[in-house]
Formats: C-alpha cells, sequence, structure tokens
C-alpha cells in the first residue's frame, strides 16, 4: 500500500494539506495491515472451525468471534480505502459540470462525509466507554466486547481523518477555481 496515494497533496511540502495527507497515510496504512491481520486469523478460525466440525467438535463462539473479526477488519480498511478512492463513486452528474462547480460539489460532499464519520467515531466510542463501564458481556461466550467496539471506532476515526484531507483538498480545488 503506497503512502501519498493521493495525487496533488496541496500546497508547498510543508504545508497543512501535505502533514496531514502524510499523517493519514500513516494511520490509515497501520489500520490496513491490522485489518489484514484480522482478515488472515478470521480466515485461519474459519477453517479451524470447519475441521473441527467434520471431526464432530465444535469451537463455541465462532460465529461471534468471526463476527467481531469481520467487523473490525472491515472498519479498520475504511480510511485506507477512501484514501487509494476504491469505493464505488457516481460521477455522472459531477463530470458535466464545470472546474468551479465540480470544485463546490466535491468538497459540500466531503464536509458531509466528513461530518457523518466524525459523529459516527464519537459515538461508536462512547458507546464503547459505556459497554466497559457497565461491563458489559457477549452472548455465547461471555468475554467482553467493548474492545471490538473501540476498533471499529478507530476506523471510523481513520475515516474522518481520509475525508479531513479530501475536503482541505477539495477547498484548495475550490479557491483555485473561482481564482480562474
Amino acid at each position: 500500500m503506497a503512502e501519498g496515494a493521493q495525487p496533488g497533496a496541496g500546497g508547498a511540502p510543508g504545508g497543512l494539506i501535505h502533514a496531514l495527507d502524510r499523517a493519514s497515510a500513516r494511520f490509515n496504512e497501520g489500520l490496513a495491515w491490522a485489518a489484514a491481520a484480522l482478515l488472515a486469523a478470521m480466515m485461519l478460525f474459519s477453517v479451524a472451525d470447519m475441521v473441527m466440525r467434520g471431526m464432530g467438535r465444535t469451537i463455541a463462539g465462532s460465529y461471534e468471534v468471526i463476527g467481531w473479526m469481520s467487523a473490525a477488519a472491515m472498519a479498520l480498511a475504511l480510511g485506507t480505502v477512501q484514501r487509494h478512492k476504491g469505493h464505488v463513486a457516481m460521477e455522472l452528474f459531477v463530470v458535466r459540470l464545470g472546474s468551479r462547480n465540480r470544485a463546490l460539489v466535491e468538497a459540500a460532499m466531503a464536509v458531509l462525509s466528513l461530518a457523518l464519520f466524525a459523529v459516527s467515531a464519537f459515538y461508536v466510542m462512547r458507546y464503547g466507554r459505556t459497554l466497559h463501564e457497565t461491563g458489559s458481556m457477549s452472548e455465547t461466550l461471555r468475554v467482553i466486547v467493548y474492545p471490538w467496539v473501540y476498533v471499529v471506532g478507530i476506523g471510523c476515526f481513520g475515516l474522518a481523518l481520509a475525508l479531513l484531507v479530501d475536503f482541505l483538498r477539495s477547498l484548495a480545488a475550490l479557491a483555485a477555481a473561482l481564482r480562474h
């Protein structure tokens, strides 16, 4: 996963957008590696469960554990997917706009997305704290679940950081379009 996946970091090498872009790249790269490790662990756990079931034994709580790992892996990969523009984007309308209107739409979408995932990160972390304080346990295994909720919150934060960089970059593009 290459650092600086987004071209045109905007501004001088020492600029705010460049610094945030590098921080986002490093942070989300680390989260992506953690997601990959969780995906590998999930695969090994699933195979072990299938082999054990073939021998007439089961791993208690396998559905719970695989669910936690898949949620965490998905959440941790969000920021990297955003940085690499690996999501589905509907640009049919936007590509027909002029540079000024396109920059305006991109800035609006970036700030709305940023707000959504910043609020999501906050509330997911708050929910994790509530689970921690109440000592909430899983149904089957009777183990604590709040660490998994915190991991999902960290993934939302990584996406919010990537979206912040996108928003600042779109503001720079909008300012450039308004000058011309």
